[in-house]
């Protein structure tokens, strides 16, 4: 399989195909031409890998775990120990991060909540000014 045919199969442009291979994430075979021959295990790699992704796992964590996964039903399932030692440590870092982030969002709402009533009502006028520059820019 072609790396077009590949990166519309899961959804993805042939430079970041490019990238995974040269990350070792993916090893297509070689043509006599020099052009890359996906298979079918290469597309469910790819999904897996966005998946990953998806989930908050940084590349590097995701080379170590590629070769403890299996598909079932396209589903990601664990096949090996050390890939579920992996995302029980990526999940509590995760969970920490989140805490963190909790912990600056009631910061703010505290700053938010002493203003007075007049500096409120004058933001939400600018605060709709921004809302509208944004839309308009994009």
């Amino acid at each position: 399989m072609r790396i077009g045919a590949v990166a519309r199969a899961a959804g993805v442009s042939e430079r970041l195909l490019r990238y995974y291979e040269e990350q070792g994430l993916l090893q297509p075979e070689r043509l006599p031409s020099g052009y890359r021959d996906y298979s079918e295990a290469d597309v469910a790699t790819v999904r897996n890998i966005r998946t990953l992704l998806a989930a908050g796992l940084p590349l590097r964590i995701i080379a170590d775990v590629l070769p403890c996964i299996c598909n079932y039903h396209e589903r990601i399932v664990p096949s090996c120990p050390e890939f579920i030692v992996t995302l029980r440590r990526e999940r509590a870092r995760i969970n920490a991060a989140i805490d963190e982030l909790k912990t600056s969002q009631k910061l703010l709402d505290t700053v938010l909540d002493a203003a007075p009533s007049a500096v409120v009502t004058a933001s939400d006028d600018v605060w709709s000014d921004d809302i509208r520059r944004a839309v308009s820019t994009s």
